[in-house]
């Protein structure tokens, strides 16, 4: 049986008095991709961001390959947040050359060869790019670390859905056989083909952890079909309800 990768025990993180995370807690194994799963305001960007480091919860603990969040983390972490961040006046290849600088896990080669895949010039300014492209970027940037855990908020949220299928093909094909990827997503019919296990999250709280395989077996539904059932949400189209 695969170690215990990530580890959260009764998680509490608060914004003013809005409780942001409420006892959560869950555990995941090494070698599988994880579908965070929520409607808007669940805590999904929240949870993404205290696995990351940049909040830290007010009480509760998370252990990342057995440590806190802090140094040794980042070195293992590959995080993909819901907004774009880099200099407008860097090049494609400058962020290359940065990200190979920092992270000793970094393959530039790996991120050459998407940005060909994906007709992105590499001599390219940043603000020449639109928010599809610059989006694209990021994840060739987090996807090209040999990283033991994946955080991705929203991947394909602004990617058109010819994309898409690459997008995740990327994801599937790239990150560490041994690590995990966590992808917060409200697209689940496109992304819930190459999901090994859901996490449901509602007001900060976990609801089901499930294997997708189990899902469909026992309850004899899709990702999907179930997510709309749980949170009894608006019938929408294309897999793109609008919960964040």
């Amino acid at each position: 049986m695969s170690e215990i990768l990530l580890q959260c025990q009764d998680v509490w993180k608060y914004y003013g008095r809005k409780e942001a995370l409420r006892g959560l807690s869950f555990q995941l194994t090494g070698g599988k991709i994880v579908g965070l799963l929520g409607p808007n305001g669940s805590g999904k960007t929240t949870l993404m961001k205290v696995l990351n480091g940049l909040l830290r919860p007010e009480r509760g603990s998370v252990l990342i390959d057995g440590e806190t969040p802090g140094i040794y983390t980042k070195s293992i972490v590959s995080y993909l947040p819901d907004k774009t961040y880099f200099a407008d006046w860097m090049k494609v290849s400058d962020l290359f050359g940065l990200f190979e600088d920092f992270y000793g896990d970094f393959d530039r080669g790996k991120a050459e060869e998407m940005s060909w895949a994906l007709e992105i010039d590499t001599n390219q300014r940043m603000k020449t790019l639109s928010k599809g492209t610059r989006e694209k970027v990021q994840l060739i940037l987090v996807m090209s670390r040999n990283a033991k855990l994946y955080l991705l908020d929203e991947p394909i949220a602004g990617v058109d859905p010819a994309a898409r299928d690459y997008i995740l093909a990327t994801i599937l094909n790239n990150y560490n056989p041994e690590g995990t990827v966590l992808i917060s997503t409200h697209l689940i019919s496109d992304v819930e083909r190459v999901l090994d296990e859901v996490l449901f999250i509602q007001d900060g709280q976990v609801l089901r952890q499930e294997l997708v395989d189990d899902i469909r077996e026992k309850e004899g539904k899709s990702v999907d079909e179930l997510f709309r059932e749980v949170f009894r949400t608006v019938p929408y189209g294309g897999g793109a309800a609008n919960v964040r």
